[in-house]
């Protein structure tokens, strides 16, 4: 699908010859006014009335003097630039006070610190999780002359595949836990450790609060957010206080801590965990947590009780294998409640409200529903009709106004499982569909084999059952178009055989994409 800048400007040139895409050079941001004279240029671009943080940055760069290679900017020039960015008038600072003078954050004033631009390309990847790290090692392994910077944020990876055996020590820290520098040097790509603040798809630049850089191709890989709306809690205070107390842990790092933590001290008592509606992150997970918790109870002979609200009539993934683990192995330890509504959450009492009626429970790890990570929304690309996720199209992944910038893992709004392998295969197909525009190629529409998926049942000895998992699409006889589907081969039976496959993935998979070059 074109882009609408594709009609303004030339597309994608197979040799770089250090310039930006739109024709500036790469050590200066392309602000507003800055292309072919033109000061008014950005007054026409769709997502120009919501471009608050540039408009800000845009004052800052003249208001200090910043000529980026161009020369001190001028009062003319100034005042174009305020005029075409709409802050020549009104608060679009905060206000001044006698003795102080208002700056906005110098990381618009300067370029991000990656090595100069030397490659064909550049490609930017934001998001370290399982897929972006893996839509950077595959860039890298297909176009070793592209020039890939992943950013993220984090200091150091943290898996949530395998962190539910963590939790009851079936897995050590390090087995979760890695460093983006290994990843980044041994696959050939360069990580920014970064936020991003902004991203301006028409100048193709991604501001972060670490400085700005071009790009020529964006993948955006930010993952979920959490909607507490529909458990009745809509004040973003509550919000926070309930995510402290009571944090999901499906989002990595602190809040597996804090969880682990909660599990070591806990000595009697409800322990509450909820699987919510909707296509979740790890469809498994929140019944594997709830065995791995109860089999600790059981291991510890803790006076206490496990119990799983969920809003599904059965579990979401081979109902048969995980009830059957809960009858056999967690009787007195364990209580299922299937068809579960949340309506209302109390932080302080530690009492949820339920079509069942009030439960009062001692500590609890609750699970809201999902939603597409809100830079998504902040950058005008997320559909607030789908909970918020990409607005892609769903079979070439790119946005649907801008062919440069696509989306993958669990911020994609397809129907397919979100869970760590599949955002891994996916990754790489967004890789391959990069590369092959750049050689003008097509890439076939997403096809996976079958991928092996295991879920813990027992902790002592570890026991997993397993699926076998397929997705993507095929063509429809009766329609006549693609259709999208998605296929599960289940292994019921619990063994140790498929406990320890179930760690051998993981460990294979962190080889991969942290220590092992394609």
């Amino acid at each position: 699908m074109a882009s609408k800048r594709q009609g303004k400007k030339a597309g994608f040139r197979p040799k770089g010859n250090g310039t930006r895409p739109d024709g500036g050079p790469r050590s200066a941001p392309p602000v507003a006014g800055d292309r072919a004279g033109r000061s008014s240029d950005v007054g026409d671009k769709p997502d120009a009335g919501r471009r608050q943080v540039l408009k800000g940055s845009a004052v800052l760069m003249t208001g200090l003097g910043l000529g980026f290679g161009r020369g001190a900017t001028s009062a003319k020039e100034a005042s174009a630039i305020a005029t075409a960015s709409g802050t020549a008038a009104g608060p679009a600072s905060p206000p001044s006070s006698p003795g102080f003078t208002w700056r906005p954050p110098s990381a618009f004033a300067r370029q991000a610190e990656v090595p100069g631009f030397r490659g064909s390309a550049r490609v930017v990847v934001v998001g370290g999780g399982w897929s972006g790290l893996e839509v950077a090692r595959q860039l890298k392994a297909l176009k070793p002359d592209l020039e890939v910077v992943l950013i993220e944020k984090r200091a150091t990876f943290f898996s949530c595949p395998l962190s539910n055996l963590w939790l009851v020590d079936r897995v050590s820290l390090d087995v979760l836990t890695h460093s983006y520098h290994d990843a980044a040097r041994n696959n050939g790509y360069v990580w920014l450790q970064a936020a991003v603040v902004d991203v301006d798809r028409e100048r193709r630049v991604v501001w972060t609060d670490e400085g700005w850089l071009t790009y020529d191709w964006l993948v955006l890989a930010p993952g979920i957010d959490y909607d507490y709306s529909p458990f009745g809690v809509v004040d973003p205070g509550d919000m926070k206080r309930l995510q402290a107390h009571f944090p999901a842990a499906f989002k990595p790092g602190s809040e597996h801590l804090t969880l682990k933590r909660k599990l070591e001290r806990f000595d009697a008592g409800l322990f509450i965990l909820t699987a919510p509606p909707g296509n979740y992150r790890c469809l498994p997970a929140p019944y594997e947590r709830a065995c791995m918790i109860a089999a600790y109870l059981k291991e510890n002979d803790i006076e206490g009780k496990v119990v799983l609200l969920d809003s599904r009539p059965e579990p979401g993934f081979e109902p048969d294998g995980i009830r059957k683990a809960f009858r056999d192995l967690y009787q007195g330890w364990l209580d299922y409640v299937p068809n579960t509504r949340i309506t209302g959450i109390d932080v302080d009492r530690q009492r949820i409200e339920t079509n069942h009626g009030v439960i009062a429970f001692a500590d609890a790890a609750i699970y809201p529903p999902v939603r597409g990570a809100r830079l998504l929304e902040r950058l005008g690309i997320s559909d607030p009709a789908r909970h918020h996720f990409a607005a892609i199209d769903p079979v070439t992944y790119h946005v649907k106004d801008d062919d440069r910038v696509l989306v993958g893992g669990d911020a994609r709004p397809m129907p397919f499982v979100k869970a760590g392998f599949a955002a891994n295969y996916e990754a790489a197909h967004i890789a391959r569909i990069i590369t092959g525009r750049m050689d003008g190629r097509d890439t076939e529409p997403l096809k996976s084999p079958g991928i092996m998926c295991y879920v813990a049942v027992n902790a002592y000895p570890l026991q997993s059952i397993a699926f076998k998992i397929s997705f993507g699409w095929e063509f429809d006889r009766e329609s006549g178009g693609m259709r999208f589907v998605q296929k599960a081969q289940a292994f019921p039976r619990r063994s140790r055989a498929l406990g320890k496959a179930n760690i051998r993935w993981g460990q294979g998979m962190f080889q991969e994409m942290f220590y092992t070059p394609l």
